[in-house]
């Protein structure tokens, strides 16, 4: 009898498994999961290399911004830029938004910040709400200069007051961390 019920409960060890996973992996717990995760691994960015830096292309990027109002990158040439591709459903981009609002909150009149989604403005500050989030959402009208290209979010980039890309971060980072903010304050010098 012991025979039978072996291949039994195994059977019911898969199926309680594979629940697991597909509750990890569909499922806001999986989610929750993925974003605890992410924010126990990460790190603090680092600046490329002086000789490896890339100056921007182009500033004729056009953005919209919540409110409908048209912003272009050529506003904010000669400053120092914080630039972040997100999304609402992207765990790793929400695993970093709250070192990006600590950040935010201390550097928003020294630095601008572009929080930049393919959401619809209404999903991302309904996410912005809930997670009593308040960045600057805005939404790519054109294309952006291509050295802030990629096919993976998130997607972080700094670029310095004469146009340099300083940071370019694919995935999650501490953004609030005491390193980044001592290079981000000698960037404003």
């Amino acid at each position: 009898m012991t025979n039978s019920k072996t291949p039994r409960k195994k059977t019911i060890q898969n199926i309680a498994f594979f629940i697991f996973i597909a509750a990890l992996l569909f499922t806001p717990l999986g989610t929750f999961v993925k974003v605890q995760l992410n924010r126990l691994i990460v790190f603090s960015p680092k600046t490329i290399a002086i000789q490896d830096q890339k100056a921007l292309s182009t500033y004729q990027w056009q953005l919209l911004d919540a409110d409908g109002t048209n912003v272009s990158l050529q506003d904010y040439k000669g400053k120092v830029v914080f630039i972040n591709f997100w999304a609402t459903w992207c765990p790793p981009c929400i695993a970093e938004m709250p070192s990006m609002q600590k950040l935010y909150n201390d550097y928003q009149n020294k630095v601008e910040f572009l929080f930049v989604t393919t959401d619809s403005f209404e999903k991302a500050n309904t996410f912005m709400t809930k997670e009593k989030l308040n960045l600057p959402v805005y939404q790519s009208v054109t294309n952006p200069p291509l050295e802030l290209e990629s096919a993976t979010i998130p997607a972080t980039y700094v670029i310095d007051k004469q146009g340099n890309v300083i940071v370019a971060k694919i995935g999650s980072a501490n953004w609030n961390s005491d390193s980044f903010r001592e290079k981000l304050d000698g960037y404003l010098k």
